[in-house]
């Protein structure tokens, strides 16, 4: 059942995902398409999500936006009086961070290799940290075996935290432990995406990319052709799998895989990397006190990829 209403402002809205915006020009969502679309919204009770360009809102368009409850996407260098700050690549020292916000850090693998110091800096500051790779479909053996020593090393400085007090939330480490079901991307099953030009998509992605496709629109309204396709009971490998804290990235797994709802093998292994991390910082958080009293240990499994062992499942 969908749950939120994802408002494009403009065409050249921050991309929060793993996909880049192919779209470059300006294009602000007339106001009108974005009075309908508030009124879709409350009229379908859903939570409203507006992502920002790189460039102030009109007053008139702030005034419709603030007469209704919301969330703020905004990209960095527009960071003020946003719920979700989006950086692109690896901040440099301080610039731009403030204590109390949530982040969302989209990085190349290398960056992400490369950048721990920066990683913990921000992780340090922030209520709550999201990494989303943008090159998950790159991913090699080698990467693999990087990917693994990163998640150790971030693992131990939260580990740091919470013997320090702090509740770090780091969704790449920390998801896992707090969940005890899927928590994923939920595109076109929980979310809907409503873009400048009045249609509704999947995602902002299958928008900002070539090759996307409209699910409907404001006039018309929603029409989501195979909509159990969207759904993990319609996932025969990913029902199975206890990789709860995995996006389950609906675009990248059309784009790798051809299919929304199979994802790719890349992005199964990175997964089941965070999770056997997961595993291992809680076990080793316990061992400071108590944490999570009721909370089941995570099992150790001997497989990457669950197609591994398809035949057994």
């Amino acid at each position: 059942m969908i749950q939120y209403l994802i408002i494009l402002l403009d065409d050249t809205s921050v991309t929060f995902c793993h996909n880049a915006n192919g779209r470059k020009e300006r294009r602000l969502m007339p106001l009108e398409t974005l009075k309908a679309g508030i009124l879709y919204g409350m009229k379908e009770n859903l939570n409203i999500q507006f992502v920002y360009p790189d460039y102030a809102m009109p007053d008139e368009y702030n005034e419709v936006i603030e007469a209704v409850d919301h969330t703020k996407i905004k990209p960095a260098s527009m960071a003020e009086g946003a719920d979700v700050v989006v950086i692109d690549g690896l901040p440099q020292g301080g610039d731009g961070i403030c204590d109390g916000k949530t982040y969302l850090l989209r990085l190349t693998k290398d960056e992400m290799f490369a950048g721990h110091d920066a990683i913990v800096r921000l992780l340090e500051n922030a209520t709550r940290l999201n990494i989303v790779l943008t090159d998950v479909e790159t991913l090699t053996d080698e990467d693999f075996t990087k990917y693994k020593n990163v998640l150790e090393a971030l693992a131990k400085d939260v580990e740091r935290m919470y013997t320090e007090g702090r509740q770090p939330q780091l969704n790449i480490l920390t998801d896992r432990i707090m969940l005890d079901k899927m928590n994923n991307c939920g595109a076109g099953e929980t979310n809907i995406t409503l873009a400048p030009d009045g249609r509704f998509y999947v995602c902002p992605a299958f928008y900002q990319q070539d090759g996307g496709y409209a699910v409907g629109s404001l006039e018309d309204g929603l029409d989501i052709k195979n909509s159990q396709l969207y759904k993990l009971d319609h996932a025969p490998l990913c029902r199975r799998c206890d990789a709860y804290q995995c996006r389950r990235c609906v675009w990248l797994n059309r784009k790798t895989t051809l299919e929304v709802n199979t994802p790719s093998h890349e992005q199964c292994v990175m997964a089941h990397l965070e999770r056997n991390a997961a595993r291992l910082l809680l076990t080793a958080i316990r061992k400071h006190g108590t944490f999570l009293p009721g909370k089941e240990e995570i099992k150790e499994i001997d497989y990457l990829d669950p197609f591994e062992v398809r035949k057994e499942w």
